[in-house]
C-alpha cells in the first residue's frame, strides 16, 4: 500500500516507518522542516512539505494514499486546547478525503484520561466527545467514521513509550530529578503508569496497519507492553539512573516540583493490551521500562 504517515520522522513514527518498508509499503511522509524531510528521504521515505497546520497538505497526503497513519501531535502543554483543535481539524479532514473509500485511517491516541483508576481495555470507550475535550477527542470522532465507509484504528499508546534517545515524559522526570537533587513520586506513589518500548510500537502499528487493511475489525490497539509500574518503582528507578534519592512528594505540592508533568504523574493510568496480543499476534520483545533506565538509556549518574 501506499501509506501517508504523519509525524514519520518523529519518535515513534521513525519507529514504525522501517516496519512499514520491511512490510513492502511505499511510505509518504509529512515533513515541516529541512531537517525532517531529510531524515525522511535518507530512510527511504517520499516527502510531502507541511505541517499539521497545512490542512490542504494534509487532505492531499490522504487523496493520493491507499491508508493514512496520523502519529504527529503538537505537544503544547502551555496551550493544550490549541493542540486538541488542531488534532481534531487534521482528523476532520483525513474524514472527508476517505469517507466512502473503506481505506484504513489510524491514529495516534492515548491512555491517560479514558480510565483512570480501572484497567483500561480495548473495549472501553473513550469518554471525550466535544471538540474541545483532550486531544480533541480526535479517537471518538475517528472511531465514528466507520459509519462513512473509512476503516479507522485508534492506536492507544502508553504514557511512556521508552527507549534510548526518548526525550518524552520519563525524560522530563529525569530533567526534575536532576535539578531538584531528589527523585519524585507523588504520595505513597503506588499509582501505575503503563509502558511500552519504542520497538514494540513500532511493530504493532504495521500489524494494526495490516490488520485494517484486510478486514477493519480492531477498532482499537493498545501501544502497551507493561499494564502498569508504580510511580514509586520508576521515581527509584531514575534515582538510582541520575544518582540522587527518590522522596515522596505530597500531592498538593506536585505541580510545583514537577511542573507541568506533575499531574500526569500523579495518575493511576493501568491499562491492559491482552486484547490487542490476542488479536494481532503482538507481544512486546524490547527491554522494559526500569530495564532501560538501568541500562543507561536516559543518562548516567553526574
Amino acid at each position: 500500500m501506499r501509506v501517508f504517515v504523519t509525524g514519520a520522522s518523529g519518535w515513534i513514527g521513525s519507529a514504525a516507518v522501517p516496519e512499514l518498508l520491511a512490510a513492502g509499503h511505499d511510505v509518504v511522509g509529512l515533513a515541516r522542516s529541512e531537517a525532517s524531510a531529510a531524515s525522511l528521504s535518507a530512510a527511504g521515505v517520499e516527502v510531502r512539505r507541511g505541517d499539521l497546520d497545512d490542512l490542504g497538505a494534509l487532505r492531499a497526503g490522504a487523496e493520493d494514499a491507499d491508508a493514512v497513519l496520523h502519529l504527529a501531535f503538537k505537544h503544547d502543554f502551555s496551550d493544550y486546547a490549541a493542540s486538541g483543535r488542531t488534532e481534531r481539524a487534521a482528523v476532520e479532514a483525513f474524514g472527508d478525503v476517505l469517507a466512502g473509500t473503506d481505506r484504513p485511517l489510524l491514529l495516534a491516541s492515548g491512555i491517560a484520561g479514558v480510565s483512570p483508576g480501572r484497567l483500561l481495555t480495548e473495549d472501553t470507550a473513550s469518554p471525550y466527545s466535544a471538540p474541545d475535550a483532550p486531544r480533541g477527542a480526535s479517537e471518538t470522532y475517528a472511531l465514528a467514521l466507520a459509519d462513512r465507509g473509512v476503516r479507522p484504528v485508534a492506536l492507544r499508546f502508553a504514557p511512556t513509550v521508552h527507549g534510548d534517545g526518548d526525550h518524552g515524559f520519563v525524560a522530563e522526570l529525569v530533567r526534575v530529578a536532576r535539578e531538584r537533587g531528589v527523585a519524585g513520586y507523588v504520595g505513597d506513589g503506588a499509582n501505575r503508569w503503563p509502558a511500552v518500548h519504542r520497538s514494540d510500537a513500532g511493530r504493532l502499528v504495521a500489524l494494526a496497519l495490516g490488520r485494517a487493511a484486510a478486514s477493519g475489525d480492531v477498532p482499537v490497539v493498545h501501544a502497551v507492553g507493561e499494564e502498569g509500574v508504580p510511580a514509586r518503582d520508576i521515581a527509584e528507578a531514575v534515582g538510582r539512573a541520575v544518582g540522587v534519592p527518590a522522596a515522596s512528594v505530597a500531592p498538593e505540592d506536585a505541580a510545583a516540583h514537577f511542573g507541568w508533568i506533575g499531574g500526569f504523574f500523579a495518575l493511576d493510568l493501568p491499562a491492559s493490551s491482552a486484547l490487542t496480543r490476542e488479536r494481532l499476534g503482538w507481544g512486546p520483545t524490547g527491554p522494559t521500562l526500569l530495564e532501560d533506565l538501568a541500562a543507561g538509556a536516559y543518562g548516567g549518574t553526574r
